[in-house]
């Protein structure tokens, strides 16, 4: 989300928050089953409609064929300029348990997929670094981090003895800052992929019903750059002298799936893990539903409503950063 990047084709008007809705395949149980698909869509009008009469718009509209690239290309690579003119940015996977958000957003099974079935992290990192080596920018550092909130609680995916109470989030000047939590710099695309790899090990994930590899938390994968320029190449710096420091994070959060408990059929421990999954993915909806809103403008949004929306208010509400 950026508020300097243009709507998509869809809604036709500006708003902080895009959405770009991919429909999924049927899987071949499915078909084995002879299931259809409930979903209708209109590619001119960017309409999703579900059933007969259920419609809905979106800025973007990815048909069951469309691959990898497409998604990232139209709805997610335009975010990567924003992000080096110093814009805060953040990408959300969500949808129902199962429906490939984890393999869209690009945490499965990283070492084993081709190529072209990389997902958006492995492709905006590699643009990340192509667009620093294309600049010729010499001081400039890129550091990432990765942290899983599950049961509304920290864990540390790069540092797992991290204990949950010792992550902190604190609020500087309208920019949150977390401490407590490991960072580390990076240099190229492989060391990136590794160490999202490594944290992918340590997720919490269990089988449901519905998905046999259920992610049972969020997770968020940031990016954070520091860019050394000098005023003359810095957006809105006109008449200043010297060098400026650039700053500016994109997060990727992987939500765990919505889920409805009778066709889950979660009980014990899952079923706990369903409630804190729903109640946090309604904080954020209603976080979203608040910046999306025109007529809610200068309204209170109830960022505190739980730690995910607390972590990412200066990227939902588009603070950049100089």
């Amino acid at each position: 989300m950026s508020p300097k990047v243009p709507s998509g084709q869809g809604r036709g008007d500006y708003s902080a928050v895009q959405v770009a809705v991919r429909v999924r395949p049927l899987l071949p149980k499915e078909l084995l089953h002879c299931h259809e698909s409930c979903i209708t869509v209109d590619s001119e009008l960017c309409r999703v409609t579900l059933g007969h009469d259920r419609h809905f718009l979106c800025d973007y509209l990815f048909e069951e064929t469309c691959c990898q690239d497409d998604v990232y290309s139209l709805s997610v690579q335009p975010l990567i300029d924003a992000f080096f003119q110093g814009f805060n940015a953040t990408v959300f996977a969500y949808g129902q348990t199962g429906s490939g958000k984890t393999y869209t957003i690009g945490e499965a099974n990283i070492c084993s997929f081709r190529d072209e079935e990389q997902g958006i992290i492995p492709r905006a990192v590699a643009d990340v670094f192509k667009l620093l080596d294309e600049n010729d920018l010499n001081d400039f550092s890129v550091r990432v981090s990765y942290l899983e909130v599950y049961k509304e609680e920290f864990n540390d995916l790069l540092e797992v003895e991290t204990a949950s109470k010792d992550i902190l989030i604190r609020e500087d000047k309208g920019n949150i800052v977390l401490y407590g939590v490991k960072e580390c710099e990076v240099e190229g695309l492989d060391e990136v992929l590794s160490l999202l790899e490594s944290g992918n090990t340590a997720r919490h994930t269990g089988a449901t019903q519905m998905n046999q590899n259920s992610s049972r938390s969020h997770t968020i994968f940031t990016v954070y750059m520091d860019q050394r320029r000098g005023a003359s190449r810095l957006y809105g710096t006109a008449g200043n002298s010297g060098p400026q420091m650039l700053s500016s994070k994109f997060h990727f959060v992987d939500l765990a799936g919505s889920e409805r408990i009778l066709k889950t059929g979660n009980t014990g421990e899952r079923l706990k893990e369903s409630i804190q999954i729903n109640s946090g993915l309604l904080a954020l909806g209603n976080v979203i539903g608040a910046l999306g809103d025109p007529k809610r403008k200068g309204s209170h949004i109830p960022y505190r409503d739980s730690k995910i929306t607390r972590i990412l208010k200066d990227s939902l509400g588009g603070n950049s950063k100089t």
